[in-house]
């Protein structure tokens, strides 16, 4: 729900409509989906690194121009591999360090490669899910190969996954290590052993409530987010379309077919793990009111974002079922992806039950006077203060007394049940500054009792304040009572204004991320450019944008004068600019969905288009390119996740730190001039950018305009 902050220190009101188990071993696995291009999976200390996709290096590459020669093997290797030498060897025990091992399918003389497979996937005991998720392999056109952490001088069992055109598959030992072991079914395990390495990691320690005691629970730090608008996003079943039927109501903001059939499709078709996402944000699943809203700006809204509930126990009749939803939370799970429901517990629709049975017991705030109602924003209640947390959004969204305990346990029991029926993994907490904080402490305690126990998972909470106040974002911050992070609005302005509207300069930029890296101490905070609750990303990228400020709501251009494909280069350029910075950084870094490829739209509900899965322009085609490979090296690179971050040089234009963890070091290097620009600061010697497959010299390179390069010793 949007609760929108026209400057970073303040806030404004908004539109009510916005938002605010497998084969182990060698049997048979429903892990894998069909994986087309480069992809990865990041799963715990699983992390493979690939470069395949549409941008593939070519002469003619947008974000490279330029003739390269041809990538050689720049990996970090297995044993003895080395890359920078060390000057002070990392302080971990030797069970707790990682050595990148490449591990290489080329066939054999009795199955050689064939046109046939679809693709190829590694599975193994290297990690807590290695034999159920695995990690897809690159095809470079003569062997499949990828890189994962292996346990220092250990031993590793594993197998490869051949998936065909056919979707039947075989599993089968590595042909090219003689080293095997019964699997315990009738076949044989490849076994890996004595990997050691002079460049390695440590196993990262993981904050604090973050799943201490549970082995093999996932890291998110280690996440990478898509958010999935599932009325927008694709139709699996049409059986379930339901578009209300009103006088004036647009379909912008009618439903428009979108259900959880469809976001279970693409994730066994692959899309997210294509895409290098490895969890997913869920809109609102529980049922919505079949009636219209009227909205700030005079136009009607139906329900379809997920933030008008009318009955809190019920799925969403136009999403599907609840088997349906546990089905898609399963497939995820099998696919190496984890999930995040969107749960909006501030209010619920006149049409509710629960409303109907409590509206004059204490379970709600009062609205008011007819003629100076508490609506949130108005001159009798706003958008901040006390008032903030008895407001009414419209005056048809009551809302909850949280005061009350009753109605507090009511709301909290209903979290919990949509966790455990769903198998969801975390909950993205709708509009948090709007509840009392005894509802969040209340909710941790529970998931703590009631949930970890059985999952052995940390349930990973991430909060919505729309606001520039990084104090106020911070108040609701503690991994172990409240939130583990909040979205980072205040940096999302930052990125926006300098890298996509080129306002300011890049010290600029520098100077916030300096103070805001670890101002939320040791909150896992989420990282975005573009979501759906402002205007999407591209036109601020554009050479002339289409506004000039990060916070604006872009709803002058809703309803006519909608902006359509960018068809500029240069805005998609920006774009993959901005994406680097998210995806080298600290954070759990968002994608909204359809930012992948440009997708168009103004303010709420233009930036809710449909979903675009074909016909992509050049330049929707480079970027979708760039974001597969920016998060091919992230998953590659502990030390883009949660590393350290020195600034080695800049200018009005351009940026070069450093990102270093244990041994582990990737130097960054943008620029979002519109011209080439060097920059110096760099180690001297040869340096390998993995986007492009250049070898380039240091302590000075070039970088093209509006690029960035990733560069490895």
């Amino acid at each position: 729900m949007r609760h929108p902050a026209p400057s970073p220190s303040q806030t404004a009101g908004a539109a009510v409509h916005g938002s605010q188990s497998a084969a182990v071993h060698g049997s048979q696995s429903a892990a894998g989906a069909a994986v087309h291009g480069c992809s990865v999976l990041l799963l715990g200390l699983v992390l493979a690194a690939c470069g395949v996709s549409p941008d593939d290096g070519t002469p003619n590459d947008p974000f490279d121009p330029g003739k390269r020669p041809p990538p050689g093997n720049y990996g970090s290797g297995g044993s003895g591999s080395g890359g920078m030498p060390m000057d002070t060897p990392p302080m971990c025990d030797p069970s707790e360090r990682r050595c990148g091992h490449e591990f290489v399918y080329q066939g054999s003389l009795m199955m050689p490669l064939s046109p046939d497979i679809d693709h190829v996937e590694l599975h193994g005991d290297y990690a807590a899910n290695g034999w159920t998720a695995g990690n897809p392999m690159t095809f470079d056109g003569k062997v499949y190969r990828v890189i994962v952490p292996v346990p220092w001088n250990g031993k590793v069992l594993y197998k490869f996954r051949l998936v065909y055109k056919n979707l039947s598959d075989k599993w089968i030992p590595d042909p090219q290590n003689p080293e095997q072991v019964d699997d315990g079914l009738g076949g044989k395990n490849s076994l890996l052993t004595g990997v050691t390495c002079a460049k390695w990691t440590c196993a990262a320690d993981k904050p604090m409530c973050s799943g201490p005691g549970m082995p093999g629970a996932f890291d998110w730090r280690d996440a990478v987010l898509y958010f999935v608008f599932v009325d927008r996003f694709y139709n699996g079943d049409p059986k379930n379309d339901m578009p209300v039927s009103a006088p004036n109501l647009d379909a912008a903001a009618n439903w428009q077919g979108g259900d959880w059939a469809g976001v279970t499709k693409k994730i066994k078709e692959g899309y997210f793990t294509s895409l290098g996402i490895n969890t997913l944000w869920l809109t609102v699943p529980m049922d919505q009111t079949d009636g219209t809203g009227l909205g700030t700006d005079g136009h009607l809204y139906t329900a379809y974002h997920g933030y008008w509930p009318r009955d809190l126990t019920q799925p969403g009749r136009r999403f599907g079922s609840d088997a349906e939803l546990k089905n898609l939370t399963d497939e995820a799970h099998k696919a190496g992806l984890r999930i995040i429901l969107d749960y909006a517990m501030n209010h619920v629709h006149k049409d509710s039950p629960v409303w109907q049975a409590h509206m004059n017991d204490g379970w709600f705030n009062p609205l008011g006077p007819a003629g100076n109602p508490c609506i949130c924003g108005s001159a009798a209640c706003g958008w901040d203060g006390d008032k903030a947390k008895v407001c009414w959004f419209a005056d048809y969204l009551p809302d909850f007394n949280f005061a009350n305990a009753e109605a507090r346990k009511y709301s909290v029991d209903n979290a919990l049940s949509w966790v455990q029926k769903s198998g969801a993994d975390g909950l993205r907490l709708d509009a948090i500054k709007h509840i009392e904080l005894s509802w969040l402490t209340d909710l941790r305690s529970r998931l703590s009792t009631d949930v970890e126990p059985v999952t052995k998972e940390h349930v990973y909470l991430v909060g919505e304040t729309f606001s520039g106040d990084q104090n106020l974002i911070r108040s609701f911050i503690d991994p172990c009572k409240q939130l583990d992070g909040q979205f980072d609005f205040p940096l999302r302005a930052a990125i926006n204004s300098k890298i996509l509207m080129r306002q300011g300069s890049m010290k600029d930029l520098i100077d916030f991320m300096d103070k805001n890296t670890g101002f939320y101490g040791s909150g896992v905070m989420s990282t975005f450019l573009g979501n759906h609750d402002v205007p999407r990303i591209i036109h601020f990228a554009q050479n002339t944008p289409l506004w000039n400020d990060p916070w604006v709501d872009g709803k002058d251009h809703n309803w006519t004068h909608q902006p359509g494909l960018v068809s500029e280069m240069e805005a998609y350029q920006r774009v993959a600019v901005a994406m680097a910075v998210l995806l080298t950084n600290r954070g759990v870094p968002l994608i909204y969905y359809g930012d992948e490829v440009g997708l168009p739209g103004a303010g709420d509900p233009d930036n809710r288009r449909f979903m675009q899965w074909d016909g992509y322009s050049a330049g929707q085609t480079a970027l979708l390119g760039r974001l597969k490979k920016l998060t091919a090296q992230r998953a590659a690179h502990g030390a883009l996740r949660h590393g350290d971050r020195t600034t080695l040089s800049f200018d009005n234009d351009t940026w070069a730190y450093k990102m270093v963890e244990g041994t582990d070091t990737v130097y960054v290097a943008v620029n979002r001039g519109d011209g080439d620009k060097t920059v110096a600061g760099l180690p001297t010697g040869p340096l390998h950018d993995p986007l492009t497959g250049e070898t380039l010299t240091g302590p000075s390179v070039s970088i093209p305009a509006r690029g960035v390069r990733l560069l490895l010793p």
